[in-house]
């Protein structure tokens, strides 16, 4: 329902990029002409025109998030209350196309003004609609695949530091993983990154299938918080209504911390840890938990990037993380560490995929393990063992094959190339496994080589 046409000019301060305004309490039964959430827009004296939304009511004084910044806003600005949250354009035309910060098309596209809108930053859906996640992501990275199977409707972050390749990891999933509709949101990006994505998304062909929202490291700080549920709206909406299975990429969700760090600052709100506020579990786990399979419809999966500022994962944006999400990926070095990362949700699809996958999964990290021992004794000067130097070799076979963030293999080709490396290092007899799986999956000489060994 539509507000009244009335303008406030009561503007008490300006701090940052908010602006908080006096507005007289709704009287007579009358609906209120500031809600939570709700869009405002102000004047400037210049005849200029921002979008802002309301972020905080305390009896008459109204707090304002504004869009785009506060530059060459003053306190003569008026303000007017539109009744309505923010909404973002879903439909089928969105794919293919390229959305700022605010749901505005930034790739000089037609405008979509007569499409479809939906109201962006609603509830998670109801726990007793959800279905026990139970299908597989393929996205042919074999440390994914193979060792931490990515699941339909998980929530599941990479955890990585400045410099580490995960641009490019998430471009390669975003083009490799079998799901109907790829969203991607970018926070904080720089141009080249940006222009990375794209043409990546262009070069591959997969962008027919894929919308972008991004907010520019030029753009406003504040308006990062609109982007993760921009693209949650979206997905969701393609999910229920059209059945779809969707993947939703988002990097960096420490740029979106520390966006809701600076709003809380300026409004003047205590600090918890580390300056960031109390409420960041609560900001994180609303977007996360919109990761949904639904019942008799389609899928959200969600899959970030959160960077740990000097690789400390206690800080508060990744230790919130975890509790929240259903595993992590850690990339170091360009190679996704098998140790630190987890899948909690994997089992529910290994005895859907083949069934060796269980068995050698476990078989190749507990070797790669004793390679990691073996390495150790090395550099200490103890003798090694005939066993320790098997070890040592296929410790440095399975990080060429495997743990390179490069490798890009198929599953039944990844399981059969982990068969081929056990074959290459030790016998049948030292893998300390199923016989039945052995006599059906293990080389032996004269065997071919499996597809997609080079």
């Amino acid at each position: 329902m539509g507000q009244p046409l009335s303008h406030y000019r009561n503007i008490l301060s300006i701090i940052g990029g908010i602006v908080r305004v006096r507005v007289p309490t709704a009287r007579d039964g009358r609906t209120p002409p500031a809600r939570l959430r709700d869009l405002a827009s102000l004047h400037k004296a210049n005849g200029d025109t921002v979008l802002a939304q309301v972020i905080r009511i305390d009896a008459e004084v109204v707090s304002l998030q504004v869009f785009g910044g506060t530059d060459g806003l003053t306190t003569e600005a008026s303000v007017r209350f539109l009744g309505h949250p923010m909404a973002v354009t879903c439909s089928r035309n969105v794919l293919g196309r390229v959305f700022g910060s605010t749901g505005e098309p930034i790739d000089r596209g037609p405008e979509l003004a007569e499409d479809r809108r939906v109201p962006i930053g609603g509830p998670s859906v109801n726990p007793m609609r959800r279905m026990m996640p139970n299908r597989m992501i393929r996205t042919d990275v074999p440390m994914i695949d193979v060792f931490n199977s990515l699941v339909e409707s998980q929530k599941i972050p990479i955890f990585s530091v400045a410099g580490e390749p995960y641009n490019a990891l998430l471009a390669r999933i975003a083009i490799q993983a079998d799901a109907d509709v790829v969203v991607f949101g970018g926070m904080g990006l720089i141009f080249d990154d940006y222009h990375y994505f794209r043409q990546r998304f262009l070069d591959a062909g997969v962008f027919a299938h894929t919308v972008m929202f991004v907010n520019l490291a030029s753009d406003s700080v504040v308006e990062r918080l609109l982007v993760p549920d921009m693209c949650l709206a979206v997905a969701e909406r393609f999910a229920v209504e059209e059945g779809r299975r969707v993947l939703v990429l988002l990097t960096d969700m420490t740029a979106f911390a520390d966006a809701t760090k600076e709003v809380g600052i300026s409004m003047e709100r205590v600090p918890s840890n580390r300056g960031h506020m109390g409420d960041l579990y609560s900001q994180l786990a609303r977007r996360y938990e919109k990761a949904c399979d639904f019942r008799g419809a389609g899928s959200v999966t969600v899959l970030s990037v959160t960077t740990m500022p000097g690789d400390d994962v206690t800080h508060p944006v990744p230790d919130n993380t975890g509790y929240i999400t259903e595993g992590q990926f850690y990339l170091r070095g360009g190679r996704i560490d098998p140790f630190g990362s987890l899948s909690r949700l994997k089992q529910h699809v290994l005895e859907h995929t083949r069934e060796d996958h269980g068995q050698l999964m476990n078989t190749m990290i507990r070797l790669y393990a004793g390679a990691r021992d073996a390495e150790q004794k090395r550099a200490m000067a103890f003798d090694l063992s005939a066993f320790d130097e098997k070890l040592l070799r296929f410790g440095g076979l399975f990080e060429e094959r495997f743990m390179d963030v490069d490798v890009s293999l198929p599953l039944e080709q990844a399981l059969d190339r982990g068969w081929q490396t056990l074959a290459e290092c030790f016998e049948p007899g030292e893998l300390v496994m199923k016989q039945d799986l052995i006599d059906k999956y293990f080389p032996h000489s004269g065997d071919d080589e499996p597809a997609g060994e080079p």
